[in-house]
């Protein structure tokens, strides 16, 4: 894969994404070198309204999701979509995704700002969905098998009023999954699968597997990868529970009884999940990720119990006395305090590491998410290792992430 102008591969996806007839949904991320576009990501894809085909646009900002519609006009004629895509298409994205019927397109923008541009041949071509109103942009429709199975959605296809919060939960999940997993294959921190060896993405403390049959579902149905799935979890029900749905559903996904720290997997996992295990069990499976070396890995901590206990018992250093004088501001900031910790750790392991937030699920709160991008090349410079270590010395706590590690 080699480089080539920007320009010229952004013409050719622009072709792409101006042909209604093959795009199925086109995606920009990310952002180049020393810029930043209007939005954090976009979504386009083709839609039929009563007033006839239309250019769906979804942008996304720090909090929200804005769509929006654009006539596609006749030829010749002026069209609002293709005024639409030149303006995206001039955002200083760094990544964007375009999926035809037949194939998918990756393009990367270099430090140089040329691009890289992989394009891989769809084994079967697909169907273009237009439907307005059927799935609102959700990237698993309601009626989909999995959210029945798992009991989100009724035997009708209509989520169910007490399950809102867990579909919110899942959606939000796999919309940070695609663009996680869009940058790191357009960078090459992620290997492309192949059928014959395809994902390995492991689920740590699966529970029920809500995220982790969503993620199955999600990855293969809709981004066409091939995928093996396994859920970890200390509860023999919860295996055996899981591994029923899997067979009601017809999918390959293997579920391992044992603790996060000790379970044993055939072979080292590309994607770590870890979402909302307790306390220090996200401290063993950031350690686990980081002993795999798995190139992507998505965290969300629960709550955070052993720093906070250490704060309690060490001296506040001065001038800081304020924080941890009241019992609920010290338990938020051992919150903050944690997984700035294990961001710095994770940094010192080889990670590139982002902090965003998370939709909270029914259980917690807590809605910060860590994900870190395995990029293999050491931290330049002392900064990061000077900067953790004067954090842990000034509160005289010992992160049990460095522990598990010997960081």
């Amino acid at each position: 894969m080699s480089a080539e102008p920007l320009l010229r591969a952004l013409a050719r996806m622009r072709s792409h994404i101006l042909d209604p007839d093959v795009l199925v949904r086109a995606v920009g991320s990310g952002r180049q070198k020393g810029t930043q576009p209007r939005w954090k990501r976009v979504e386009l894809r083709y839609v039929d309204l009563k007033a006839g085909r239309h250019l769906q646009v979804t942008a996304y900002d720090q909090t929200q999701a804005h769509t929006s519609n654009y006539a596609v006009g006749e030829p010749g004629q002026p069209s609002p979509a293709r005024d639409a895509v030149d303006d995206l298409l001039d955002e200083p994205f760094g990544n964007w995704h375009v999926e035809t019927t037949t194939q998918q397109h990756q393009v990367r923008v270099t430090k140089k700002l040329e691009a890289l541009v992989h394009t891989t041949d769809r084994a079967a071509e697909v169907e273009v969905d237009r439907e307005h109103d059927r799935d609102k942009g959700r990237l698993l429709p309601e009626d989909d098998p999995v959210l029945v199975a798992l009991g989100i959605s009724t035997a009708e296809g209509r989520i169910k009023p007490s399950r809102q919060a867990k579909y919110r939960q899942v959606e939000e999940f796999l919309r940070l999954l695609d663009a996680s997993l869009t940058e790191a294959l357009a960078k090459g921190h992620l290997r492309r699968p192949t059928d014959e060896d395809p994902l390995r993405v492991v689920d740590l403390g699966c529970g029920n597997a809500y995220l982790t049959f969503a993620a199955q579902r999600y990855l293969t149905a809709v981004r066409g990868l091939p995928v093996r799935v396994t859920g970890v979890d200390v509860k023999q029900q919860s295996a055996d529970h899981n591994t029923a749905v899997a067979e009601q559903l017809g999918v390959e996904a293997s579920f391992v009884v044992g603790t996060i720290a000790e379970a044993s997997l055939p072979e080292p996992p590309d994607v770590v999940l870890a979402l909302h295990a307790c306390d220090t069990a996200t401290d063993e499976a950031l350690a686990r990720a980081v002993e795999w070396q798995a190139a992507l890995v998505l965290a969300a901590p629960c709550c955070h119990h052993d720093v906070a206990a250490q704060l309690r018992r060490a001296p506040t250093p001065a001038p800081y006395a304020a924080l941890t004088r009241h019992g609920i501001l010290r338990e938020r900031f051992a919150d903050t305090l944690t997984d700035a910790l294990r961001a710095s750790i994770l940094r010192l392991q080889g990670y590139r590491v982002d902090v965003v937030e998370f939709v909270e699920s029914e259980h917690t709160p807590r809605n910060t998410l860590l994900r870190a991008v395995r990029s293999g090349a050491p931290v330049k410079g002392g900064g990061v290792r000077k900067e953790y270590d004067d954090l842990v010395a000034s509160w005289q706590i010992r992160p049990r992430l460095a522990e598990l590690l010997e960081a």
